[in-house]
């Protein structure tokens, strides 16, 4: 199993628990107000760690207090940090989370992660292509992602995109990506409301993954047959950072040369997991527990 890096965000994410998600205009009490090491890059980045993969973190952080206790999370979680940058004079990413009737609202601040732009890509290229796979998401600049992309397929290394936030993909990226794994919602975003999301998956077989939340995962296999991979029945506890877990459980079980279909299996026992702990990457699991639970 080779290396897995992931190019993308690291996040401080400012979690605060109140009773339910507050209305426009209104102050509601919250309670529990934590800190916690977040990112959707440093979240799949440290669930391949826990997961037992050799993965590399690329990515941007402000030279401020929270860059650098988010760097030394990821290496204490086993992800290696050679590569992030420091940025002078920016302040590293921000997420402000509500979490309220087992559901969140997130608004993120760039910070640092906006410099995670082609220059940067350059700097890092020898260690980004000693990679098999490479996993990258939407808070980091698009052209970047796209870069990089092509960067890969020109390079013989795998990319998956997983596109959330939601925002259009070019077409010709598309192309390139060897997994694309959105929501429903991003799903839409992508190819459009005119098209269902069995036609999606079938146009782009063992390639397109779509998540479902709470009823599971999706994707059409080479016999074109379509397939739902049902979640896993979960006492959730937060669901912050369960899809994280399933893009970096999915990548993890690929390069182990798992099939599609058992990846897909594996990734969604992880992601159910994740959701009985509270925080992104506090809930993520371990390879012995995901394994455990499957036996089950």
């Amino acid at each position: 199993m080779g290396k897995i890096g992931v190019v993308g965000s690291i996040n401080m994410d400012m979690t605060v628990k109140a009773e339910r998600i507050p209305l426009k205009g209104e102050t509601l009490k919250g309670e529990d107000l934590k800190y916690i090491p977040g990112g959707k890059g440093a979240n799949q980045a440290v669930a391949m760690a826990k997961l037992k993969a050799e993965v590399e973190m690329f990515g941007c952080v402000g030279d401020d207090a929270a860059g650098e206790s988010l760097v030394k999370n990821l290496k204490e979680m086993g992800v290696e940090t050679k590569c992030i940058k420091k940025v002078a004079g920016v302040p590293t990413g921000l997420a402000m989370i509500t979490v309220g009737e087992n559901d969140n609202t997130i608004i993120v601040v760039a910070g640092a992660n906006d410099h995670v732009d082609v220059d940067y890509v350059n700097e890092v290229k020898d260690s980004l292509l000693e990679c098999e796979m490479v996993l990258l998401q939407h808070e980091i600049p698009q052209e970047t992602v796209e870069y990089v992309i092509e960067l890969c397929a020109a390079n013989g290394v795998k990319a998956v995109l997983n596109p959330g936030p939601a925002r259009p993909v070019k077409q010709e990226i598309l192309e390139k990506v060897a997994y694309l794994t959105p929501n429903e919602h991003e799903a839409v975003i992508l190819f459009g409301e005119g098209i269902s999301f069995e036609d999606m998956m079938k146009k782009y077989p063992e390639k397109l993954v779509i998540t479902q939340g709470s009823r599971g995962v999706s994707t059409c296999l080479d016999s074109g047959e379509v397939i739902l991979v049902p979640a896993r029945k979960a006492k959730v506890v937060d669901t912050t950072g369960a899809g994280d877990t399933l893009n970096g459980a999915f990548a993890v079980a690929l390069t182990e040369g798992k099939s599609i279909r058992d990846a897909l299996a594996f990734a969604n026992v992880a992601a159910g997991l994740s959701t009985e702990k509270f925080g992104a990457q506090g809930g993520m699991p371990a390879y012995e527990e995901v394994k455990e639970a499957m036996g089950r």
